[in-house]
């Protein structure tokens, strides 16, 4: 297995603090968001490799700060050669280009590079490694009706599988939402090329599951804890402020 993390975005709502420096190398309680999330990945079994996607402008702040962790697992940081927020290729589009571009013959375990989290991630694995080839999203109760036009919004069945999947409704039934995390196995990769040759935009996230979810079985494994999407310099100094590691 290996672990792909999302770091090439420009943060231009956390600006002035992203303007010259990487949204997920922004210190949480005197450590990168990124190093918080490592530290939750590093525990998890059959890792094989850490696989970090940046962009053109952040690449060398992501290379330093690779050569400075302390860790046995391999950490390979990449260039998707782009320079701004107008050229970016968005969450999908960056998944696409690693497995078109790295030689990948493993499932995926994907994080985006800005979420703090403190719940185990071994239990999303077992959950997902049980569905075959079939992907599986993380999905977290929000728990607030009037914050689910800002998340794609989640209903499960009774053993989990995705019934419905509403990309930021202004209302909704269910306060389940979908995290960026995701679990692709090797067989279903193929599926991030078709959907990147049949759309024009490729940057969120939810719009892809919701095309998935059209053309298999997609699961949500629902996690609890504490979960900080870190968008704004709200949130961000919310976070700051709350986040305690477990």
């Amino acid at each position: 297995m290996k672990i792909l993390i999302l770091a090439a975005g420009y943060a231009t709502r956390l600006y002035p603090l992203t303007k010259h420096w990487p949204k997920p190398l922004l210190l949480v309680k005197e450590k990168p968001i990124i190093s918080h999330i490592i530290s939750k990945i590093v525990q998890l079994e059959d890792l094989d490799e850490i696989i970090v996607v940046t962009n053109k402008k952040f690449f060398e702040n992501f290379r330093e700060w690779a050569r400075q962790l302390n860790i046995r697992t391999k950490v390979t940081v990449l260039n998707d050669q782009t320079v701004s927020e107008g050229d970016r290729l968005g969450a999908i589009g960056d998944i696409n280009f690693v497995i078109n571009n790295y030689p990948l013959d493993d499932d995926l375990l994907v994080v985006g590079g800005d979420n703090l989290f403190s719940f185990d991630l071994k239990s999303f694995v077992r959950f997902s490694k049980k569905k075959g080839n079939d992907s599986t999203i993380g999905v977290y109760d929000i728990k607030n009706d009037a914050l689910v036009k800002n998340y794609g919004v989640v209903k499960l069945d009774k053993n989990g599988k995705i019934v419905k999947f509403e990309e930021k409704p202004q209302k909704s039934e269910s306060t389940l939402i979908s995290m960026c995390l995701y679990y692709f196995p090797r067989k279903s990769l193929d599926f991030i090329r078709q959907y990147v040759k049949s759309k024009d935009c490729h940057d969120t996230s939810g719009d892809y599951i919701k095309w998935l979810c059209q053309k298999t079985d997609v699961w949500g494994c629902e996690l609890k804890g504490v979960w900080h999407d870190i968008g704004d310099i709200v949130t961000f100094y919310h976070a700051s402020v709350t986040f305690e590691e477990s």
